[in-house]
């Protein structure tokens, strides 16, 4: 009898013991079906790929968007760390930044203006006085070409008529992504008939608690910039180069974003919070493929840490400062103030107005190519 006693103890101590250390959760996969449907009489469609010992991605063609990116914890627990939506429904009708590629010119061009070759072109105003982001009819609203799959690979394409929100010149442009581990690849390849203007980017919002009821404000982030380029009350590039020497956009030693977001500084009054583009120290060590650190960002309550590297010249900080809980993603979290930044590789804003910044012009037989990799660990 008091074997059977024993026996019974040490099988609940065995069940409690189960209790307290559940097994890691895994990825929970968006479906295809709500991702099935026609825009501009285009299909469209949700697709997956991954690495068995590491990342799972959810693309879908229209606007070439991420929709969830999982990574591991420091407890193998699987974490969604993207804002998005469940359905294709929700995001022609919700923030049309979550997540997609964003052009042909991500960031704003003052007044929708500029001149090149000595011919003035006007693109479609949409952010006040400014265009944004590729305009009203960018690429994040098209429906994208799937030209290859792999098990961790996805590649797709659109053609950008001559003329679309004003631009100049046929584009084609490619974006591959690619799952090697925990490292997630984005490559940029375009071309042009005549020449353009072109600078395209990754628009996803990260949150490294996989938690949009938790704000990234207790994020550490690390920008490897010296400089940055100050603006004005729209947000349009004064053209200076400034140090970021005592200010509170210095992010060279990681800090909590939300340690000096509200501090009483002329550059984020204008941001309301963080919304800058960082002059990347192109000095820093390269990776093997001669890409630079543009900056770290971790989170110290599950240990989620991101890496991005790149050969662009700049990154935009954006922290989520116009989030105000209307837009319900998924598992039906909403968009919270500051639950979710962007930070995006990228040429400078507004460059075609500013001899001094680096051209972003494109022209005929020549190829613009962009790289970056967004490299998870856990510490």
């Amino acid at each position: 009898m008091k074997r059977t006693i024993l026996s019974a103890f040490a099988a609940l101590l065995m069940l409690a013991g189960c209790t307290e250390t559940p097994a890691p959760r895994q990825v929970t996969l968006l479906p295809e079906t709500d991702f099935q449907t026609a825009i501009d009489r285009e299909e469209t469609n949700i697709y997956t790929i991954s690495d068995p010992k590491g990342l799972t991605l959810q693309v879908t063609n229209f606007g070439a968007r991420i929709v969830a990116l999982w990574a591991p914890d420091r407890d193998g627990n699987m974490t969604d760390v993207v804002l998005g939506y469940p359905t294709i429904a929700e995001y022609q009708t919700g923030d049309g930044y979550a997540g997609p590629i964003v052009g042909r010119y991500g960031n704003r061009i003052d007044e929708g203006k500029f001149t090149l070759d000595g011919k003035e072109y006007q693109v479609t105003i949409n952010d006040g006085i400014n265009h944004l982001h590729g305009g009203v009819g960018g690429w994040s609203t098209k429906v994208w070409v799937v030209s290859n799959q792999t098990e961790n690979s996805i590649t797709l394409g659109y053609y950008s008529p001559d003329g679309e929100e004003g631009y100049p010149g046929n584009v084609s442009v490619i974006v591959t992504y690619l799952i090697q581990g925990n490292d997630l690849f984005i490559e940029y390849t375009a071309v042009t008939d005549a020449p353009t203007v072109l600078n395209p980017t990754s628009h996803c919002y990260f949150n490294l608690h996989g938690d949009t009821e938790k704000s990234t404000n207790s994020h550490l982030l690390k920008i490897n910039a010296p400089f940055y380029t100050p603006t004005d009350d729209g947000l349009i590039p004064t053209g200076e180069v400034a140090s970021l020497d005592g200010t509170p956009l210095d992010f060279r030693t990681a800090t909590a974003i939300g340690e000096r977001i509200d501090a009483d500084f002329e550059a984020i009054t204008f941001g309301k919070g963080y919304d800058h583009n960082f002059v990347l120290d192109k000095a820093m060590p390269t990776n093997d493929w001669g890409m630079t650190e543009a900056a770290v960002l971790y989170e110290p309550e599950n240990g989620i840490e991101m890496t991005i590297w790149t050969d662009r010249p700049a990154l935009q900080f954006y922290s989520g400062n116009f989030f105000d809980g209307t837009s319900v993603g998924k598992n039906g979290k909403a968009f919270g103030y500051r639950t979710g930044i962007a930070l995006e590789t990228q040429d400078y804003p507004d460059a075609p107005n500013h001899d001094n910044f680096p051209s972003t012009v494109l022209r005929p037989g020549e190829e613009y190519k962009h790289n970056t990799i967004y490299s998870f660990s856990v510490k």
